[in-house]
């Protein structure tokens, strides 16, 4: 691929990138964002050829950046890993409060199916981070682990999602997010035992 083709990738990602996030999801037609890049509407065809590989290149580009944000707030792993997790909880809801239509799109069901431009292998780092966390912070129970990061995870998506519908601050009474991401890692870690845990 020249350098002219490899700009106008990454343009038509860019232009996704800009459209999801400034319009939702709804907003990313091929034409749309060929439109916006000022090519042809077939043009991004060319690079993509199903409108399913276009929305993964786009869906890449979040889970970057997410995973830039949870590498951020996890910090340089001096904290203990109660404290990360609680971190990581905090700028995942922040993401998906903050990037609506990206966090919609990076987890479709269809494209992490189709596994286009292996979606699905740039979403797992970021589970790791929380699968080595629960270890940390459970080593008695290692070998679940798997399982129990995955429960939190749901839990956090679920709070992210219900969150952003604004559903739960009318459910809790309350604004303030804090005692619900707590109260998500007491369920799936049990109570803070002492200052060792973080």
């Amino acid at each position: 691929m020249s350098e002219q083709e490899t700009g106008l990738r990454s343009r038509l990602i860019e232009v996704g990138v800009d459209l999801v996030t400034s319009e939702g999801m709804q907003s990313l037609s091929l034409r749309e964002i060929a439109r916006r890049a000022g090519v042809s509407h077939g043009a991004p065809r060319r690079y993509f050829p199903t409108h399913l590989d276009l929305l993964s290149a786009i869906a890449r580009q979040g889970f970057g950046a997410l995973a830039a944000e949870v590498a951020e707030a996890v910090g340089d792993g001096r904290a203990g890993p109660r404290d990360q997790l609680m971190a990581l909880g905090r700028a995942y809801l922040e993401f998906a409060l903050g990037n609506r239509g990206m966090f919609e799109l990076m987890f479709r069901h269809d494209l992490l199916e189709s596994d286009r431009l292996g979606l699905r292998d740039t979403s797992l780092p970021l589970f790791e981070v929380l699968v080595d966390l629960v270890a940390r912070a459970r080593p008695a129970a290692d070998a679940e682990a798997r399982v129990v990061a995955g429960a939190l995870w749901a839990n956090l998506h679920g709070v992210a999602q219900l969150w952003g519908w604004g559903s739960l601050q009318l459910a809790v009474a309350t604004d303030d997010v804090e005692p619900l991401l707590r109260a998500t890692l007491e369920a799936h870690l049990g109570p803070t035992r002492g200052p060792e845990e973080g």
